[in-house]
């Protein structure tokens, strides 16, 4: 699967270089419009409100971009589109020029830069295991996973993560593939997995907005660093320097700043859930520090 799916938005890009040789700029210029990738259940990153509208930390990030977009192109006006993606389908749709950014939870991997580029990290989380507390199972501790499932997003760096701690330990893990963070919670509360790995935002994100969140513990104990960027598409330096310095501009000014706290330590619409996460000092460094890169070691 991983292979297939490489060699697909490899493909991808290919065709889009030819098709879009003008680049992101010209084309947003003349159509006068941008499309924004997101996750519709990405809860706090990319999801969809009460009236099924796309809002989220990084979706609002990518909002004020277009913003910065728009009046450093001088446009009258520009119109903001939206296209739901899934961790499989985030980089072919930017590859192939459906969407002009993807705005959620990606995670900045070196071998992802073949394919697609990384605005300046906005978030910086640690994959984590969750589970039932009633799972007889210790979140910290993979190895009590022996012989269990645990869920994880198909095409996503947590579902490689896991097949790769499981082969290398020999647990005897089955890794359950769901379609996005709703699907793996869903597995996990319903029984048909004993856990789910996922980055801890969006772990603590699906337990707050859960009928019963004290049903649920989720690890501290971090499997892997994964820093956050909005995906740009590959090969367009001057695309990838409007939107690079609109981030930073965002950042330096204390708009992601504020959005953090919008989204990770206060009620969130449509059902008010706080997910009372403070910024980690990870996050406080890279916001200190912009950085584009993937090395956990520039987070640490």
């Amino acid at each position: 699967m991983k292979t297939l799916f490489a060699a697909a938005a490899l493909a991808a890009s290919i065709l889009s270089a030819h098709a879009f040789a003008d680049g992101r700029i010209d084309r947003i210029r003349e159509s006068g419009a941008i499309t924004l990738g997101y996750p519709e259940s990405s809860v706090p990153f990319g999801f969809l409100d009460a009236q099924q509208k796309p809002v989220g930390y990084t979706v609002e990030i990518c909002e004020a971009v277009a913003k910065k977009i728009q009046a450093s192109l001088g446009l009258k006006s520009l119109q903001v589109h939206y296209n739901p993606t899934a961790s499989a389908t985030r980089i072919p749709l930017l590859a192939n020029g459906t969407i002009d950014l993807e705005c959620g939870n990606t995670t900045n991997k070196a071998d992802r830069h073949a394919l697609v580029a990384f605005a300046p990290t906005t978030f910086v989380a640690q994959v984590v295991l969750l589970a039932r507390k009633d799972g007889g199972v210790d979140v910290n501790d993979l190895a009590s996973f022996r012989g269990k499932t645990i869920a994880a997003q198909a095409g996503g760096q947590t579902f490689k993560l896991i097949s790769m701690l499981n082969a290398e330990h020999g647990y005897g893990i089955s890794v359950a593939a769901a379609k996005d963070t709703a699907e793996t919670f869903l597995m996990v509360s319903s029984g048909r997995a004993a856990g789910s790995a996922n980055d801890d935002g969006l772990a603590y994100g699906a337990v707050a907005a859960s009928k019963n969140p004290e049903d649920f513990v989720v690890g501290t104990k971090g499997l892997e660093l994964a820093p956050y960027g909005i995906l740009e598409p590959k090969d367009d330096p001057d695309f990838k320097k409007l939107v690079d310095t609109a981030v930073v501009e965002l950042i330096k000014d204390g708009t992601v700043a504020a959005l953090y706290d919008k989204y990770f330590t206060s009620p969130i619409p449509p059902r008010g859930i706080n997910l009372n996460y403070p910024m980690s000092d990870a996050l406080k460094k890279a916001l200190a520090n912009p950085t584009d890169s993937p090395d956990p070691a520039a987070y640490e």
